[in-house]
């Protein structure tokens, strides 16, 4: 499923997912909190959707998911380990998967270090800083997990 994320509605799920409130949402937009509610229950949907159909097609198993928040937590299959799909706004819809790697002599280690920051700012979530991409997303991934309560 392609995720419309130039839509009204993700752009009102940003927002939400930002700590705004329905009302406040509505009252920014100019419409009413019901307009609000209906529009992010379909993206509830639509995200729920994706982050299903990214899995199945990346072989994970669905442990939890998140719509809220936009993540899903679950193991890969072929690679027995946790996976973890996340959507940014920035960024799109990212697989990740826990390993340990040699990130210092990886070509990706901007681009990890990039997503890692502007997903947890997305998230309202502070890091420590550290030069490792692989521990500042399992500090990410702990405190995602720790919020689900």
């Amino acid at each position: 499923m392609f995720l419309p994320m130039n839509d009204k509605q993700f752009s009102f799920w940003k927002m939400r997912r930002s700590g705004m409130s329905n009302i406040s949402i509505a009252n920014l937009i100019g419409i009413t909190r019901q307009g609000v509610s209906q529009a992010l229950l379909i993206m509830d949907e639509k995200i729920d959707a994706s982050l299903r159909e990214m899995a199945h097609a990346n072989r994970i198993q669905v442990e939890k998911i998140d719509v809220k928040r936009g993540i899903l937590f679950g193991r890969s299959i072929p690679f027995q380990t946790g996976a973890f799909i996340l959507i940014s706004e920035k960024h799109g819809m990212q697989v990740w998967y826990e390993h340990d790697g040699d990130c210092i002599s990886c070509d990706e280690f901007t681009k990890c270090i990039e997503f890692i920051w502007d997903f947890a700012a997305e998230l309202g979530i502070k890091l420590e800083k550290t030069q490792d991409p692989t521990k500042m997303a399992e500090e990410l991934l702990v405190k995602v997990w720790e919020d689900q309560g």
